[in-house]
C-alpha cells in the first residue's frame, strides 16, 4: 500500500543517513526518482549506462531500458474497424453496474477506464460469463452468450487475461507448457489422456511467438519474472484463436521494456481483425491505445470519448462523475 511505501522508503533515508550503501531495484520509474540519487540500466542482461539522476527524465530512462524512444512505447497501428463483434446491451448487475451499453468492432481496441470500484472488471468478469448478469444481453458476431457460462463465451471466441494473474490467470506450481496448454485441453486430449507431445509443441511454438524468457519450458510458471508471466497468460488465451480478447490491466506490474512488448501486440491483434477490450488504470496506456475510450463511475458508463478528443483531463472528468454520457 502507499503507507507501506513510504514507510519502507522512510527506512531506506534513515539507513542512507547512517552510512549505509543502498542497492534498489526497481522498474517502477516514479520510485526511483522519489528515493535514488544513481542510476545503473540493465537490458537483455547487459549494462546499459550509469549515471546521476539529477537532470535525467523519466522519457531518458525508458530510452535507455528499452532501447527506443518513448514514442515507441504505445506503438498503435491506424486500422480501419470492421463489423461488430462484441455487442453489450443494457447488462445489469443489481449493486454492481446498470444498464451498460458498448460495442467493439474487428480491429478495434476499446479502453474501459475508470477508477477502482467504478465496476469495469465487474463487466468484463459478466461478458466472459465469470458472473452472472441480472439482465440485458451479450452478443459475439450477432449471437447472443449464455448468460455465465464461460464456456461457451470460450467457444464463441471470448477470450479473457484477468486481473490478477497469479490467483486467476496461472496456476502457479504447474510447469510454463500447461499453463498455455489448459485452454488446448480439447485438442490434445486423446482417449482420455493429455498428449504430452502435441501439448508441448503447441506450448512451444506460443512461447517463441511472444519471446517468453525461460531456462526450461518444464520449469514452474513461479519461476519466471512478472512480466513473462503475463506473457503466459495472453499465449494461453491467443491460443484459442480469439475474436474478441478482453485484457484487464494488461501490463500492471510488469517492466517497460515488456509493457512495450504488449502494447505492439495488442496493436497486431487489432490490425489482424481481433476485436480488443482494454481495461486499464494507467491513462497514457489509454490514451496511447485506444481509438475509443469507454468512462465509468459507480457503476455506470458515463462518456465515450473518440481518440481524437480524448486527454486525461476528459477522461478524469467522466471518471469522476463530471462529465455526462
Amino acid at each position: 500500500t502507499g503507507s507501506e511505501v513510504a514507510r519502507l522508503f522512510g527506512v531506506v533515508r534513515t539507513l542512507r543517513e547512517q552510512g549505509a550503501a543502498v542497492l534498489f531495484v526497481s522498474h517502477r520509474l516514479e520510485e526511483i526518482f522519489r528515493i535514488c540519487e544513481r542510476v545503473t540500466t540493465l537490458r537483455d542482461g547487459a549494462w546499459i549506462a550509469g549515471e546521476p539522476l539529477e537532470g535525467m527524465t523519466e522519457d531518458d530512462l525508458v530510452r535507455r531500458m528499452v532501447g527506443r524512444d518513448l514514442d515507441e512505447l504505445y506503438p498503435k497501428q491506424e486500422v480501419t474497424p470492421g463489423e461488430t463483434a462484441l455487442s453489450v446491451r443494457r447488462l445489469t448487475r443489481e449493486g454492481v453496474f446498470t444498464d451498460v451499453s458498448f460495442e467493439v468492432r474487428r480491429g478495434e481496441i476499446v479502453a474501459l477506464a475508470g477508477l477502482v470500484g467504478a465496476g469495469r472488471t465487474e463487466v468484463a468478469r459478466a461478458v466472459f460469463g465469470v458472473d452472472r448478469w441480472d439482465a440485458g444481453e451479450v452478443e459475439v458476431d450477432g449471437k447472443p452468450l449464455v448468460n455465465g457460462a464461460p464456456s461457451t463465451a470460450m467457444a464463441a471466441g471470448l477470450a479473457l487475461v484477468p486481473e490478477d494473474r497469479r490467483a486467476q490467470g496461472l496456476v502457479m506450481d504447474m510447469s510454463i507448457e500447461r499453463n498455455i496448454g489448459l485452454t488446448g485441453l480439447r485438442t490434445t486430449v486423446k482417449g482420455g489422456l493429455v498428449d504430452r507431445g502435441a501439448e508441448r509443441s503447441r506450448s512451444l511454438d506460443w512461447a517463441v511467438k511472444l519471446q517468453v524468457k525461460y531456462a526450461r519450458i518444464a520449469d514452474t510458471v513461479a519461476t519466471l519474472s512478472g512480466g513473462n508471466q503475463q506473457k503466459v497468460v495472453l499465449a494461453k488465451w491467443l491460443a484459442t484463436g480469439p475474436k474478441v480478447l478482453i485484457v484487464d490491466e494488461p501490463t500492471r506490474g510488469i517492466d517497460v521494456g515488456t509493457k512495450a512488448e504488449v502494447h505492439r501486440l495488442l496493436s497486431q491483434l487489432a490490425a489482424d481483425g481481433v476485436a480488443v477490450l482494454m481495461i486499464s488504470s494507467d491513462l497514457p496506456e489509454v490514451l496511447g491505445m485506444a481509438d475509443r475510450v469507454l468512462v465509468m463511475h459507480e457503476g455506470r458508463l458515463t462518456a465515450e470519448i473518440a481518440r481524437a478528443d480524448a486527454t486525461e483531463e476528459t477522461v478524469m472528468a467522466a471518471a469522476t462523475g463530471r462529465a455526462a454520457a
